[in-house]
Order: structure tokens, then C-alpha cells, then sequence
């Protein structure tokens, strides 16, 4: 408990600085030299010691939304088998909790940005809702794909320990389609390219930033330290799939998650360097490619293995 105890803390503090390694790489594909490493701390720090602004039109709802999202995506880091390690929390169908668990900091962050009764951010959290959807069929297909391999809804059940390679003995080249969706679904659920760019300001074209414009000061640096976490779950899952060997609580096992992390970590950067981002009609499209890719995978493996 107390190892599990220290990777979550581990997990939480790193978070920034992963999503910093984004940043360096798309400077290196622009020819530039880009942000220090340690940007995401210098932005949260500076961040937290502004203060807030509120409208006088917003309610409680407008303050609580980033407070459940960043607590939303701490609880479910709990639940994150971290380096192949068990998680804080385990229990049967906790793979289902953590799912709604992420679907309520999400609801309360559209909450927040219809609060402020503003239509450009109404148009925002119409598009942040509308997405998601896609990605849920998803990944309960990709949940249907690993209950038939495992028995299990535990998320533990999946990624402790040698669990994860045993799915690749079972399974094999099925499981590159669920590695390739479950990528799909990062981008998708981080607002990353080709379906979002974290870093416009195109008013036609903004999906999450356009949500958080009202917030300031400690309110959007928690929003940003959820939106780390979040994306370090994500990664934490692929990179697992990636390389899911098991070398117990050491330090070579903790060197292969720390490196399996930071090429999902790149991957993501050179993703937005090499495709631009889809039109607003097209990205449905795509994220249907994660679903095929799914449910391809899953009839396989019902048809094939018995």
C-alpha cells in the first residue's frame, strides 16, 4: 500500500512535466528551441498565485466545476496500476466507476462554461459532449474485449503485474488494433490534434479552451493540473500495453514505465506536428477509427479464441 501510496504522488507531481515534453518536441519539428521542460510548474505556480475574477452572473456551479475536475482525475489515479504496481483502490467493476468517475469531472467542467451564460462557450461544451460519445462506445467495446480475455472489470485485473503480457499471448496482433484505438481515444479525451489544438485562439475552431476562457488564477490551474492527470492516465494504459513486461517493484521496471511513458509522450507531439487539425466535420470520422478498430478486435478474438 505505502508503494502504491508513492506512485500516486509520483504520478501526480510528474504529470506537468510529461506534458512538457510535448511542447519540446513540436518546437523541435518547428525549428525552434522551445519552453523549458519545467514551463507546466513555472504556468501552475504562476497561476496559483493570482486571484480569481467571477462574473456576476455565475453561480457556485462556475467554481465548482474545476475543484470535481481536478478531484474527479485524482480519484482515478487511485485506481491506475502505475509501473505495473496495484493500484490504491481495487475492487470488482471499479473499471465502470472509474469511467462515470471521469464522465462527472467532465459534466461538471460543461457545467461551469454554460454557467457563464456565455453562447461561445455554450458552443464549446456542446462540442466537448458531443465527442466523448464516440469515445465511450469505444472503450466499452474495448471493455467487452478484455472481459472476454480476463472474466474481469477490474482494471488491475488487466495491467498488474504480468497480467498485461498474458493478454498479448492470448490475443496478439488483436491487441495492436485496441493499442491503436486506445491512442485515438488520448487525443480525442486531452483535446489534442488532429481533433483539437490546445493552442489556438480560432474562435471556429476551439473545443476545450473555448470552456475555460471565463476561468483565472487557482481556478484554471486546476483545471489545468486535472487536465495533466488526465492525460497521464491515458498514457499510463498505452504505455502499459506497450511495453508489458513485468519486473516487479525495482528500478528497471520503474525505468521501462518511465520510458515506455515518454514515447507516448512524443508520439502525441509528433502527432500534432505532422497532421493538422481535421475540419470539425471530419473528426467524428476519426474517432470512429478507434471504434472499428475495436470492435474489429473484439470479433476476432470471440470468433478465434475459445
Amino acid at each position: 500500500m505505502i508503494e502504491s501510496i508513492i506512485l500516486w504522488l509520483l504520478a501526480v507531481l510528474v504529470a506537468p512535466f510529461f506534458s512538457g515534453v510535448i511542447l519540446k518536441v513540436k518546437a523541435f519539428f518547428g525549428g525552434k528551441k522551445g519552453p523549458p521542460l519545467l514551463i507546466n510548474y513555472y504556468t501552475l505556480i504562476k497561476l496559483f498565485k493570482k486571484g480569481s475574477v467571477y462574473s456576476t452572473s455565475t453561480t457556485v456551479m462556475f467554481k465548482l466545476g474545476p475543484i470535481i475536475s481536478l478531484g474527479t482525475a485524482l480519484v482515478v489515479l487511485m485506481f491506475l496500476p502505475i509501473a505495473g504496481q496495484d493500484p490504491i483502490f481495487s475492487f470488482k467493476g471499479d473499471i465502470l466507476f472509474i469511467l462515470y468517475l471521469m464522465g462527472l469531472g467532465r459534466f461538471f467542467v460543461i457545467a461551469a462554461a454554460m454557467d457563464t451564460a456565455s453562447p461561445f462557450e455554450g458552443m464549446g461544451a456542446a462540442r466537448e459532449a458531443y465527442f466523448p460519445i464516440i469515445c465511450e462506445a469505444t472503450t466499452f467495446m474495448i471493455l467487452i474485449f478484455f472481459y472476454r480475455l480476463t472474466g474481469e472489470l477490474q482494471l488491475s485485473a488487466y495491467f498488474t503485474g504480468g497480467n498485461t503480457i498474458g493478454l498479448w499471448d492470448l490475443t496478439g496482433a488483436p491487441l495492436l488494433f485496441v493499442v491503436i484505438a486506445f491512442f485515438i481515444i488520448l487525443l480525442t479525451e486531452n483535446s489534442r490534434v488532429p481533433v483539437d489544438d490546445p493552442a489556438t485562439h480560432l474562435e471556429l475552431t476551439m473545443i476545450h479552451e473555448v470552456m475555460v476562457l471565463d476561468h483565472s488564477g487557482p481556478d484554471f490551474g486546476l483545471i489545468e493540473l486535472g487536465s495533466f492527470c488526465k492525460l497521464f492516465f491515458y498514457s499510463t494504459i498505452v504505455s502499459r500495453l506497450i511495453f508489458p513486461f513485468d519486473f516487479g517493484f525495482s528500478a528497471i521496471g520503474f525505468f521501462v514505465f518511465i520510458a515506455g511513458l515518454i514515447i507516448v509522450y512524443v508520439a502525441v507531439g509528433v502527432t500534432e506536428s505532422v497532421i493538422a487539425r481535421y475540419r470539425m466535420d471530419k473528426v467524428p470520422q476519426f474517432v470512429l477509427t478507434s471504434f472499428a478498430l475495436a470492435f474489429f478486435a473484439t470479433i476476432i478474438t470471440l470468433e478465434f479464441i475459445k
